[in-house]
């Protein structure tokens, strides 16, 4: 369980200081030899990775059927019910969603009702040097929530409903038909300087010209998008939410907006259309978190295709896992194949989409547990992060192969991580990291640059843990790197920027929320910097709660100085943003 404000102090105050008996209790507990070994066997585990994975579930209300066991405490229906949804709110992102353990260790009643309910909610109450949050004494959970999950994690997992064809089709709406779109552009809108804008916790997408600064249109779409992708002809924008809506947004249209749905599963995070010559524009997949699948659509209408689960066994330990979720799907540039990302299995499956009736797959063992990633500069090789085993995997998508496994610092999150030639090492791949301040550079050229290829030939040093996002452009001589996750504010409202050319130097921190000017008290998170299409542009959102104020900070790439500020109402929580043409062309 985690939790999503770990900078709130963790002292145990008056106001959530348990009864005299759980404090007893707790004596009891934490000095037992058992309750560490249980608590401890994963350590430092940073603040930033806690936060991240605090995000809540699209689960949390899918309707499900209790479970109960006869031999965990009792609960009410309307407990369990309430249990269900803090468990989807705030532990399935590390303990998963049937509590198998991810992240986190699993919660299944063969382990925990052993343990019995006072000794979980010690555990639940007061967290563990591990990374469990102390819920209770953060203030975080009252005490009889904690009493509530004690109990709840001793019953069997409910388990939410499949999502097969029927459902999907049920979902699907094509808005407007191919032969009644445009046969042309119809708008004077410079299509590839078009930003497609997360706007998270109101479930729609901000199309933003580059060129004016201007909103053309705010685009209803699914909870939280997860990311955008453009289509190979750069006509077709799809973004997937964290709810499992794929929308397809025509931005030929005189005003760009939706010309297609469709639901895949009931939460998932990463969506990508076919890219290899003589198939641009045919098909789009998704990966879905629950149910662990994913789905092979029309390009031109989303309709499902194909559906193919992910479930299966482990690349380590070779255990059957029932839950492994699609992280990331990137399309290759050297065959018709969709590489897909398994996060808990740790396998990246090379499924060529020729003949969807005779569907390939190459199965390539990397590491657990696989998350995002992205191409280096030729695009022929793939660089994931396997995150919580602290490695990029490097796969050869000409030669569909594994060409190593890249140990790194403390949970690597690159997004697409970062392109730059290094003025010793040659081109290198760049990934910043939630668990530290470390930012690895990675050689990425086997020719010219033999020596260092795959490998970690450098690591600086940024700002601090917390970091989502590192991005730098062809043209650009800087590597702008966020923190939005460190518990600082000052580290959290900023971002460091290095030259390329002298990395030695460190960092100059740039105040991003400072520039913004906004006058009320929200969190002003700085999250992805992302360049527009010339390369002389770098944008950052300035990420507050819902009801606080938010803007789009854009700077002058060659001088660092404030070039403009996007304000206005609409951008409720903007994060996430794709410039088309980057987007397009996998440039970053």
């Amino acid at each position: 369980m985690h939790n999503p404000n770990p900078g709130r102090s963790s002292s145990l105050t008056a106001r959530f200081a348990p009864k005299a008996s759980l404090i007893a209790t707790a004596a009891l507990l934490i000095a037992a030899a058992p309750f560490a070994a249980w608590s401890q066997d994963k350590k430092d585990v940073s603040p930033g990775d806690v936060n991240y994975h605090a995000a809540p579930s699209a689960l949390a209300g899918v309707p499900m059927v209790q479970s109960s066991n006869p031999k965990a405490p009792a609960m009410t229906q309307a407990e369990f019910d309430t249990a269900r949804n803090i468990y989807f709110q705030r532990c399935a992102g590390c303990h998963g969603v049937l509590r198998k353990g991810a992240t986190g260790k699993a919660l299944t009643p063969d382990i925990t009702l052993g343990k019995g309910t006072d000794y979980l909610k010690i555990f639940i109450a007061y967290g563990s040097p591990a990374g469990m949050p102390n819920w209770q004494t953060s203030g975080e959970m009252t005490e009889v929530e904690v009493d509530l999950m004690a109990r709840y994690i001793q019953h069997d997992a409910p388990q939410p409903p499949e999502f097969g064809m029927a459902d999907m089709k049920a979902t699907w709406k094509v808005l407007v038909p191919p032969d009644k779109r445009p046969t042309k552009k119809m708008n004077t809108i410079n299509v590839e300087n078009i930003f497609s804008t997360t706007l998270r916790d109101s479930g729609e997408v901000a199309l933003i010209d580059g060129d004016t600064k201007q909103i053309i249109n705010i685009v209803k779409t699914g909870y939280a998008v997860h990311i955008s992708r453009t289509s190979a002809s750069g006509r077709y924008l799809f973004v997937i939410g964290r709810d499992g809506r794929v929308n397809m947004i025509d931005l030929w249209m005189p005003k760009p907006d939706n010309v297609a749905e469709v639901r895949v599963g009931l939460e998932a995070r990463s969506v990508e259309t076919s890219k290899y010559k003589g198939f641009e524009d045919k098909l789009v997949i998704a990966g879905a978190y629950w149910p662990p699948q994913y789905v092979i659509m029309n390009g031109d209408t989303l309709e499902p295709l194909k559906i193919v689960s992910t479930r299966g066994n482990t690349v380590d330990k070779q255990e059957y896992h029932p839950e492994p979720r699609v992280a990331s799907i990137v399309a290759s540039h050297y065959k018709p194949e969709f590489i897909v990302n398994v996060k808990e299995t740790g396998k990246t499956l090379m499924v060529d989409y020729s003949d969807l009736n005779a569907l390939k797959t190459t199965e390539i063992g990397t590491a657990r547990f696989l998350h995002d990633g992205g191409w280096d500069s030729t695009k022929r090789y793939f660089m994931v992060a396997a995150n919580q085993s602290n490695k990029i995997a490097v796969v050869d998508a000409k030669e569909d192969k594994l060409v190593r496994l890249v140990d790194v610092s403390k949970i690597p999150h690159p997004g697409r991580g970062a392109n730059f030639v290094h003025p010793k090492f040659g081109p290198v791949w760049s990934t910043g990291h939630l668990g530290d301040e470390a930012i690895s550079l990675i050689g990425t050229d086997p020719v010219k640059h033999k020596e260092y290829a795959f490998k970690e030939v450098a690591q600086i040093k940024g700002q601090g843990g917390g970091s989502l996002f590192l991005k730098t452009h062809p043209k650009s001589t800087h590597l702008y790197v966020d923190t939005p996750l460190n518990p600082e504010p000052g580290m959290s409202q900023s971002v460091a920027v290095f030259d390329i050319n002298n990395l030695d130097k460190g960092f100059k921190v740039l105040p991003i929320a400072e520039m913004a000017g906004l006058t009320d008290d929200g969190a002003k998170r700085v999250v992805q910097p992302e360049f527009n299409k010339a390369g002389d542009e770098v944008w950052f959102s300035v990420w507050s709660a819902k009801n606080k104020q938010s803007a789009i900070v854009v700077l002058d790439d060659k001088t660092l100085k404030l070039k403009a500020v996007i304000k206005d109402p609409r951008l409720i929580t903007p994060t996430g943003k794709f410039n088309v043409y980057n987007t397009q062309r996998d440039i970053y």
